[in-house]
């Protein structure tokens, strides 16, 4: 029976990183070995070439297959017309790690977007889930094996868990009935910087969700973590660990 171990960290923020949190996870890393490495947005604080830069240095030394996804600090602060006229465009110093597709037996990781360059209403990092954007995740959905666990990697929490922080995600209610129905396991994500682990009940039935901490000086309610993924046999057992 084949194990996948997979590591889930999320808000690095470059630019307001912990260096000694980021050193213990690559740590972590090189002592684990594990099949890969999700990041649920936020790689940056400022969207700075030189953070992206950075982290992009940093990811690489971890010698291990990364997907990243995008966050809502992951688009420029300072620029108003970069912003809406090309959002994304500064992650191409990490462009072959974005939302990439990694090979591991049984499972896949699709991505969903939750970021937008503006919205209609004043605080513009959270989240929102636009039809185009589900409707893109779902039809890449219907394309894999019935036999595959398919995780969905964003980096806002669809709906409220609890913690500290709040994601507020417009459409997240109907994002996690349309992922259900489509038999996803699991959404991961990131944003309010505490880990957490929690069964959603939707319409169509149950859906994990599983958000990661940071990996950066802002912090909330806990120590820097990151999540450990350990699937076997078609079942997915989650540990979050926190820095000493």
């Amino acid at each position: 029976m084949s194990i996948i171990r997979i590591f889930h960290a999320s808000d690095l923020h470059f630019g307001a990183e912990d260096r000694a949190a980021l050193d213990w996870f690559a740590a972590q890393v090189q002592s684990d070995g594990p099949d890969a490495i999700i990041i649920t947005g936020d790689i940056t604080m400022r969207a700075r070439h030189s953070e992206f830069a950075a982290a992009a240095n940093w990811i690489t030394s971890l010698n291990t297959p990364v997907t990243v996804e995008i966050g809502n600090h992951d688009m420029p602060y300072f620029n108003p017309i970069e912003r809406f006229a090309n959002p994304y465009r500064r992650y191409r110093a990490m462009a072959n790690m974005v939302e990439r597709a990694i090979d591991l037996p049984g499972l896949a990781i699709v991505p969903l977007h939750t970021t937008a360059p503006a919205q209609w209403r004043f605080n513009w990092s959270k989240g929102v889930v636009k039809a185009k954007s589900l409707a893109t995740t779902v039809a890449a959905i219907a394309k894999l094996p019935v036999s595959h666990m398919t995780l969905v990697a964003a980096h806002h929490p669809l709906v409220e868990t609890g913690t500290r922080g709040t994601a507020l995600t417009r459409g997240g209610t109907r994002a996690l009935d349309a992922l259900t129905k489509a038999g996803v396991t699991a959404v991961l994500s990131g944003h309010v910087h505490d880990a957490f682990d929690l069964m959603h009940h939707g319409t169509h039935g149950n859906i994990r969700m599983i958000g990661a901490g940071t990996l950066s000086e802002r912090l909330r309610t806990t120590r820097p973590s990151y999540n450990e993924l350990v699937i076997t046999g078609g079942n997915l057992a989650v540990a979050a660990h926190l820095m000493p």
